[in-house]
């Protein structure tokens, strides 16, 4: 108590500058607290958070243009007469024939008949050559371009040789009596087995002709073969048979090179 009476001014003193150090630490807090409080306040006025607009709803337009995307179209033409009327036109035998795409031109062509073309392969006869047999071979190419090579022809041959049409890869059965002999062809590589006692002979479908028919001028062409026959002219127009299959004939127009297809896949 004798210090306190004695040193109290100082005790006073060392309180007050006690809180006088810990309102400047406390001033210092307030003032960083603050600043950070400005900071927030300005942060919300300059980038306020914005709630966004809900999604547009665009199913109608987007219908509407869908809808443009496919446009109606008002086909006046054929086989609509408003502004194109049918014209008609007098055959040959007097009968009035329609002047459209079916009627006249390509598209009334038909296909009657269609003949299948065969190349043929048979064994003409054998002989025994030094212990091995040589083969006469008779062929026909029904469907070669030229008349004189549809004619029948020979080749003699041994197991081995080959020419431009075929390779003789194997005879079956003795030498002196064999029963078949196996040809394998250049174009295809396919085995044709040809019996030496003409019981079974090869037969390849190579090509058609094909029987036509043009009914507005009672037209009628009959075996025509495609690129070697004289052209059709009908209805004023000159076509070239390009090519025959089993499904269709395919014409090609002299004056602008247009092919047409004439189907014929119900002919067997």
């Amino acid at each position: 108590m004798e210090f306190l009476k004695k040193h109290y001014e100082k005790v006073l003193l060392g309180a007050v500058l006690l809180g006088l150090a810990a309102a400047v630490g406390l001033l210092f807090l307030e003032i960083a607290n603050e600043k950070e409080e400005l900071q927030r306040k300005s942060a919300e006025l300059t980038r306020p958070r914005v709630t966004p607009l809900p999604e547009l709803d665009l199913s109608t337009y987007q219908a509407v243009l869908q809808r443009l995307s496919a446009p109606a179209r008002l086909d006046l033409s054929a086989p609509h007469k408003l502004f194109d009327p049918m014209p008609w036109q007098r055959g040959r035998d007097s009968r009035l024939v329609k002047l459209d795409a079916s009627s006249v031109g390509p598209k009334a062509l038909v296909v009657t008949k269609l003949t299948k073309l065969y190349l043929e392969l048979d064994v003409d006869s054998f002989s025994l050559e030094d212990s091995a047999p040589k083969f006469v071979i008779g062929i026909k190419r029904n469907a070669a371009p030229d008349a004189r090579a549809r004619a029948k022809t020979t080749r003699g041959c041994k197991v081995g040789d080959k020419n431009d049409l075929f390779l003789l890869k194997q005879f079956n059965g003795p030498p002196d009596s064999p029963t078949n002999v196996v040809l394998v062809l250049n174009d295809t590589g396919e085995e044709a087995v040809v019996s030496t006692d003409r019981t079974n002979i090869f037969r390849r479908i190579d090509a058609y002709t094909a029987d036509l028919r043009y009914t507005p001028e009672n037209r009628i062409w009959q075996n025509h073969r495609a690129n070697t026959a004289p052209p059709l002219t009908f209805n004023g127009e000159t076509y070239d048979v390009v090519n025959i299959t089993k499904d269709e004939v395919v014409l090609r127009a002299r004056t602008n090179q247009k092919k047409w297809s004439i189907p014929c896949h119900s002919l067997d």
